[in-house]
């Protein structure tokens, strides 16, 4: 099943990046792990997905060791979960890349933990691009400040924006969002906070609207159901 999931999915990625002349070596797949077993994330692995997404630190203790430890590739794994400040000193040490950060506060408590473990660490701010109550992120308003707060860092470098969007039934409805989120990444570009050192990332799209999200942009896609199915919880 994992297999013939990975193909439809990166097919669906090509299709999606070449209605808008982009190409698809441009788009990185993380495939969400969350509540997946190590195992399937393993057999993935074989097949040649190196980069997963992982939602609880406490979940993540336990399985990216054993599975870095049973697999003679080498994954990467993103964080794309909500993190706590108590939970950031064993994030930085399991993960290679933190796309949540939602405050100048946990950016730099992040930043402490890189400089004692003297590792670099990318990361996306995240931001609550639908203004939703029941989301974390920061506000799209306050992405210039927030970025700036940063800029101190030496380890944390912050590459990119990230969102999730407002679900709706039907993806089309999910565009402004994504177009909003691009535009806002111009905008920290044109100021210079972000794309200095290289193009600026945007992390946008799941399973149910991620071709919408590359054609407005995303650079990174989290597609965990199309994959591994749905989780029994």
């Amino acid at each position: 099943m994992i297999v013939d999931n990975l193909t439809e999915i990166k097919d669906r990625i090509a299709a999606a990046a070449s209605r808008v002349n982009r190409s698809p070596a441009d788009i990185k797949l993380v495939a969400v792990s969350k509540q997946v077993p190590a195992e399937r994330i393993i057999k993935a692995l074989d097949l040649g997905q190196y980069v997963f997404g992982e939602n609880y630190v406490q979940e993540a203790l336990e399985k990216i060791p054993y599975i870095k430890n049973r697999s003679k590739r080498k994954p990467v794994f993103h964080f794309i979960g909500t993190l706590q400040t108590n939970k950031a000193k064993k994030a930085v040490e399991l993960f290679d890349v933190i796309e949540t950060v939602d405050s100048i506060k946990l950016g730099l408590t992040l930043e402490k933990h890189c400089a004692v473990l003297n590792k670099p660490l990318d990361a996306f701010v995240q931001v609550n691009i639908g203004v939703e109550k029941q989301k974390t992120g920061i506000q799209p308003a306050d992405c210039e400040k927030t970025i700036q707060g940063l800029q101190q860092c030496q380890f944390l470098n912050i590459v990119g924006l990230m969102t999730m969007p407002p679900y709706f039934a039907d993806p089309e409805d999910a565009r402004p969002y994504f177009k909003q989120l691009r535009q806002l990444s111009e905008n920290m570009v044109a100021k210079r906070l972000l794309g200095q050192q290289k193009a600026v990332e945007l992390s946008m799209g799941m399973s149910h609207d991620f071709e919408v999200a590359i054609e407005e942009g995303a650079t990174i896609v989290r597609i965990g159901t199309a994959i591994f199915g749905k989780r029994s919880l």
